[in-house]
């Protein structure tokens, strides 16, 4: 009961005394540690998706007991957390003091960050459940937070144009991840996917008005396929953010 009530109140991986820890002491497995164990969550999440993974699915794969995991982490959140932030060290960090324009700076995170997402369609509930207080995600924000520092935003609109920004791409690169994932479990490409499900709506008078009514709308986005669609649809949103912090730093800086 003591062990129980300890593990509830523990809130990351991160804060534990032992976080880099090899293991617990004599009698380990020989041929593991914690960062063999993650890179093999990171590729069986990516290749089997969040809902079928298990301690017992990753044993197999390490060819090792279950409990042999455990001397490593003490629960299939740990290691998610530890995943959820080995993800997270593929992002390529700019140096917010190189001199570079922070405009460039922003949109190049951003669009690193939603390849992310789309990358590792795990990622997003992950990124909610968790507090991300691991090295390479505390590295993201600081990043983040320097190079927003350099808008010329007043410090009370800072977190507001972070959450403007990061928070569009969260939710872009998550509905992008998760049609491409679905699109694959169907055995289709991105764009065939797309075309069946605009035909099976169309079936729904309701829907097909819908879409009749967005006709237009469909037509001046352009692109052949969806990636160009999406991709358009990307960097035109990201533009107006960019667009509408200048507007507010001008705002600000007006008698």
């Amino acid at each position: 009961m003591v062990r129980a009530a300890g593990r509830a109140a523990r809130t990351s991986v991160w804060l534990e005394d032992r976080a880099r820890r090899g293991g617990r002491g004599g009698g380990q497995p020989s041929g593991l540690d914690r960062d063999r164990i993650t890179e093999v969550t990171v590729r069986l999440l990516d290749a089997e998706g969040l809902a079928k993974f298990s301690m017992r699915r990753l044993a197999a794969e390490l060819n090792v007991t279950a409990m042999s995991v455990y001397w490593y982490v003490d629960t299939k959140d740990d290691l998610l957390e530890l995943a959820l932030d080995a993800a997270f060290g593929e992002l390529a960090l700019p140096d917010p003091e190189d001199g570079e324009d922070w405009r460039d700076q922003l949109r190049a995170l951003a669009r690193g960050y939603r390849a992310l997402l789309v990358r590792h369609p795990w990622l997003s509930p992950l990124i909610g459940t968790y507090v991300n207080i691991g090295p390479n995600s505390l590295a993201f924000s600081r990043v983040v937070q320097r190079i927003i520092r350099r808008t010329g935003l007043p410090t009370h609109g800072l977190v507001a144009a972070i959450s403007a920004v990061f928070q569009f791409v969260y939710g872009f690169g998550t509905i992008e991840g998760h049609f491409i994932a679905r699109s694959a479990v169907f055995g289709m490409t991105p764009d065939g996917y797309f075309h069946h499900a605009m035909s099976v709506v169309t079936q729904s008078p309701e829907a097909a008005d819908m879409v009749q009514d967005s006709a237009d709308l469909m037509a001046a986005r352009g692109g052949d396929t969806v990636e160009e669609m999406w991709e358009r649809d990307f960097e035109f949103a990201l533009d107006l953010l960019v667009a509408g912090i200048e507007a507010m730093v001008e705002k600000s800086q007006s008698p």
